[in-house]
């Protein structure tokens, strides 16, 4: 079988590097939040490593980068980059729903109603 994991953007290759407005704690956070998942599922290894990972899938999302622009230059597929943010979507969305926090949009509801009394 051959592999097919040339540049998306032609044969020279075209790889541009973007700054992400987000803090270093937030890429931390969402890296262990990786790295408990792999370990649950007891996945042995993936093709970049969970910081890596967690960086990608925020150009994404936050960015609105296409995923074929940021595999061609990761070496990676597109497929693969557009599971990794299937993935951590997953987990955020079991996190925010297994975890309310003080501040979830009940809570507030229910301080800024006003009761009949």
């Amino acid at each position: 079988m051959k592999k097919n994991n040339h540049p998306v953007e032609g044969p020279d290759g075209l790889v541009y590097t973007a700054r992400l407005p987000l803090s270093s704690a937030t890429l931390n956070w969402l890296a262990g939040l990786i790295r408990g998942h792999l370990k649950k599922i007891r996945s042995r290894w993936r093709a970049l490593p969970p910081g890596r990972i967690a960086a990608l899938v925020l150009a994404v999302l936050r960015c609105d980068q296409r995923p074929g622009d940021l595999a061609g230059g990761n070496g990676i597929h597109r497929t693969t980059v557009t599971r990794w943010v299937r993935e951590v979507v997953g987990l955020l969305a079991a996190r925010a729903w297994t975890a309310p926090s003080k501040r979830s949009p009940a809570r507030v509801a229910g301080r800024c109603c006003w009761t009949a009394r």
